[in-house]
């Protein structure tokens, strides 16, 4: 297993992250000791580079994470995210950019978190009713004052990327990219290889689908993906998809990897400015994912990845209500 570096803008990470989300929330029961072996094992891997939120949880994933690092801080490249507003029980407020919780949120971070700085902190998602620019200078501040060492958005338009970028350098762009999710190549990815801003692609296994390991019926009750909200792992919508995941699946027997080590080795191919974070809560998923890095794809094989799964091929949206995604 070989963990190298790569850039995101001026911030050194490890090629690849981890997501803690799932640790907390949303998909299945959670287990915060599993949560936390998983952190250390990732840490002995060389996968430095974490991936958590205040929402997560609510705020219980920035907790857990805290711990983790506890007494290893120096070797993490910590990323937290404010912006969806809950309340402890876990109640949705609704998208918040307003400059005086931008301050607040990020102090409730660090506080959780137990660290004086936060090395990547993002803006979950854009507020259409709060001018960018205005959401972006609080976070400035933040910089300023030492809280934050570099500022990231997720899920943002390209028209938003260059307002932001205009205010403050960003440093990266997280949002969700896969061989299931291409959209963002058109003009998201140009305005971030212009601006010289890194892409972190959430979701690069499809939330799970890309693995192989989602069947029917494969998801326990309590996982929020068996709902309506997730078009493509429901319905026809899985029974379509499942179809593609099989064409990976032996490409990938041909390589002599995973369908899922298959799919990350095709994000990582896509730039040395591509820093994907799977998330697991399992060590040994985790170690299934970082042997992606010494999975080398040809040019043949990324053809034959494109015929396999075009980009129109994906039936569903990405999520069942997409308006909270900046266009």
């Amino acid at each position: 297993m070989t963990i190298q570096k790569r850039q995101l803008g001026d911030l050194t990470v490890s090629t690849m992250g981890l997501g803690c989300m799932g640790m907390s929330e949303f998909y299945g029961s959670a287990d915060e000791q599993q949560g936390i072996d998983t952190i250390h094992r990732a840490l002995d891997l060389g996968v430095t580079f974490l991936d958590t939120a205040d929402m997560y949880g609510p705020f219980t994933n920035e907790q857990l994470v805290g711990k983790a690092i506890a007494g290893r801080r120096d070797e993490v490249q910590l990323a937290t995210k404010f912006g969806n507003e809950r309340r402890p029980d876990g109640t949705r407020v609704g998208i918040n950019g307003k400059p005086e919780y931008v301050r607040a949120a990020c102090d409730a971070s660090l506080q959780r978190l137990g660290v004086d700085h936060i090395d990547l902190y993002y803006q979950h998602r854009v507020d259409k009713a709060v001018p960018i620019e205005e959401t972006v200078g609080a976070m400035a501040e933040l910089v300023q004052a030492g809280k934050v060492r570099h500022l990231g958005l997720s899920e943002a338009s390209a028209v938003n990327i260059r307002k932001a970028h205009g205010t403050h350098p960003i440093t990266a762009l997280q949002t969700e990219y896969s061989l299931f999710t291409r959209d963002l190549e058109d003009e998201i990815l140009p305005v971030l290889r212009e601006l010289g801003i890194g892409l972190v692609p959430y979701s690069p296994l499809g939330r799970g689908i890309l693995t192989g390991a989602i069947r029917p019926g494969t998801l326990s009750e309590d996982d929020s993906r068996n709902s309506a909200y997730f078009p493509r792992l429901n319905g026809e919508g899985l029974e379509a998809n499942l179809a593609l995941v099989d064409k990976i699946t032996a490409i990938a027997d041909e390589k002599g990897a995973t369908p899922g080590q298959l799919a990350l080795a095709w994000v990582l191919a896509q730039g040395d400015d591509v820093v994907p974070i799977p998330g697991t809560k399992r060590v040994a998923y985790l170690e299934e994912n970082v042997g992606a890095a010494d999975v080398e794809l040809t040019a043949d094989d990324l053809a034959d990845l494109d015929a396999a799964v075009p980009r129109d091929a994906v039936v569903g949206d990405r999520y069942g209500d997409m308006s909270s995604i900046d266009a």
